[in-house]
């Protein structure tokens, strides 16, 4: 009996998933706050594509907003008591001081990391634990670089306060920057959110604070690079 023939095109339509499944698996997704900045960039270069240098310039526009838009899949750590770092960046300040004075938890101090995020960085906001979401308060202010340590008072902020399941409070502060504008924080009271998940993003270049209790044991070092969901901050006690 003879052989059915095999499609000319398999080869060529095999090749073509397995690119795809290479670039689905290399290329990180955009969040979902992106998708409006890369449309109109694409939409640009489509619509001016007969005008000299539109068409580029609305390309570079969108893969430039869809790199600073990305939302890669981190792995966080699975043993108890780890604190990860919210987001990429690197660490710009360790110090004790009071939380922001609008969640009302006192003038106690914490110990406080900071994590300066630069243009270049992923810029979504990650869950530090597995906790419940208790506050969430917004406060204007003004727009100094982020790495300055005056940035945590001034500057424009959202503060959640979130308790896990042995009652340890933590605050995690999104700090506007220099050139950052526009905080997004998708999180609300009542929330049980996962350790590494996203809760928020800030555009375009901005810091984010994470307060723990004074008897946390620290895990990072000034300078040192962290990437959100995945650096340990600290080891709660």
């Amino acid at each position: 009996m003879a052989q059915r023939p095999r499609p000319a095109d398999a080869p060529s339509r095999n090749g073509i998933e397995h690119v795809v499944d290479l670039i689905r698996t290399t290329v990180p997704p955009v969040h979902p706050a992106g998708l409006p900045f890369v449309g109109g960039a694409l939409a640009a270069a489509v619509l001016g594509g007969r005008i000299p240098g539109v068409r580029t310039t609305g390309l570079l526009a969108a893969a430039a907003t869809g790199a600073f838009f990305r939302h890669p899949k981190r792995v966080p750590p699975l043993r108890p008591g780890v604190v990860v770092s919210p987001a990429d960046g690197e660490v710009a300040l360790i110090d004790e001081a009071s939380p922001p004075a609008e969640l009302g938890l006192g003038d106690a101090p914490r110990l406080r990391v900071a994590v300066f995020l630069s243009i270049f960085d992923v810029h979504v906001q990650r869950m530090p634990v597995t906790a419940r979401v208790e506050r969430v308060e917004h406060r204007p202010g003004a727009f100094l670089s982020a790495d300055r340590p005056e940035a945590s008072d001034a500057n424009e902020r959202t503060s959640m306060l979130v308790r896990t399941d042995d009652g340890v409070e933590l605050v995690v502060c999104q700090i506007a920057g220099l050139i950052a504008r526009r905080i997004v924080c998708e999180a609300h009271p009542g929330d049980l959110l996962a350790i590494g998940e996203t809760y928020g993003l800030i555009r375009f270049g901005s810091r984010v604070d994470t307060y723990l209790p004074v008897d946390a044991t620290l895990r990072v070092a000034l300078g040192q690079r962290t990437v959100g969901a995945e650096t340990v901050l600290a080891e709660l006690p």
